[in-house]
């Protein structure tokens, strides 16, 4: 198995604080590697080390058999980053904005032109061409800027948060490119919050929490994990806005409780949904709504959290 990325161990520190724990992972040739967690887990730190933009502090990180610390030349020339803000020119036109980046990547100048014009029109920004990239919108602007990550035929492109503060429409359409690019042979390591973009655009997911990575697998592998889990929804009226009220039921793993809905994942249906009941009755409340499904994205993702929760948890008590 040949593989684009290869993080051993890799640690970072601010200061006295450990960012980044000694995380290990492989991302294989070809694939989209989806970096799911939190704000404030780590992401973009190990993304930065991995780039060569931040030094390591412990381990080794390696892309396409190059040493990261120590072929950082050679790294940057197979690399195309995609940062979570916009790092173009607000008053060049989207035609400079290429032509000058290509400059920057080291692009030979017979082909600069030649190929901004390339990516406006794989990118669907033809008719952009001498527009102020001031002047677009949200999700046009994300587009350029994955655009200028690949002027120079990168075979890793990095995307830091690729449709954050976009609406669902330019979200998809990103989707999209990040698929169609994928096609084209480019190895895409995704970072994101958002876990129904990881769960609907990766082939596999690493999930990291507070610097470390507590589960890896392809969307179908992770499911499993909490797979006798079934999502109990309910609504009642009047509403119940305390999620203590169902957590220390048996057969209770986890409580979402959002503007109308509760979301119950449980995993023994029947023990749950008796005690659920009692409680609504001996509370003179009303089911408005009552439904049983599988567990969904986010779930999956706040069960592995509240199981890691957990796990610490224990560690500190032992």
């Amino acid at each position: 198995m040949e593989y684009a990325v290869v993080a051993d161990k890799l640690v970072k520190y601010y200061g006295d604080f450990m960012a980044v724990k000694g995380i290990s992972f492989k991302v294989k040739k070809g694939e989209i590697f989806g970096f799911l967690g939190p704000n404030g887990a780590g992401k973009t730190t190990t993304v930065r080390m991995l780039c060569g933009l931040a030094r390591i502090d412990g381990g080794r990180a390696f892309i396409y058999n190059f040493d990261v610390a120590k072929e950082t030349t050679k790294v940057k020339k197979v690399i195309g980053v995609v940062p979570d803000i916009s790092n173009l020119y607000m008053e060049l036109s989207c035609f400079d904005n290429l032509v000058f980046c290509a400059e920057m990547y080291g692009v030979p100048r017979s082909e600069r032109k030649k190929r901004a014009i390339e990516l406006l029109e794989f990118f669907g920004l033809s008719d952009k061409k001498n527009a102020k990239f001031k002047t677009l919108s949200k999700g046009l602007k994300r587009r350029l800027v994955i655009a200028a990550a690949l002027v120079h035929n990168p075979k890793l492109l990095f995307l830091d948060e690729p449709t954050i503060g976009l609406d669902v429409k330019s979200k998809r359409q990103i989707w999209r490119l990040i698929h169609e690019l994928n096609k084209k042979g480019i190895t895409i390591f995704l970072t994101t919050h958002n876990i129904y973009e990881a769960f609907r655009v990766c082939d596999r997911i690493a999930i990291i929490n507070k610097g470390r990575i507590i589960a890896e697998g392809t969307p179908t592998e992770l499911r499993a994990m909490v797979s006798s889990n079934k999502v109990i929804e309910l609504q009642v009226h009047p509403p119940i806005r305390d999620p203590r009220v169902f957590s220390k039921i048996p057969g209770v793993a986890g409580v979402r409780i959002g503007q109308d809905t509760i979301r119950i994942m449980v995993n023994d249906v029947i023990i749950a949904l008796e005690a659920i009941l009692k409680i609504i009755k001996e509370s003179n409340r009303e089911i408005v709504v009552l439904n049983l499904m599988g567990a969904d994205a986010e779930d999956i993702f706040v069960k592995i959290i509240d199981k890691d929760r957990e796990f610490e948890r224990t560690k500190r008590v032992e």
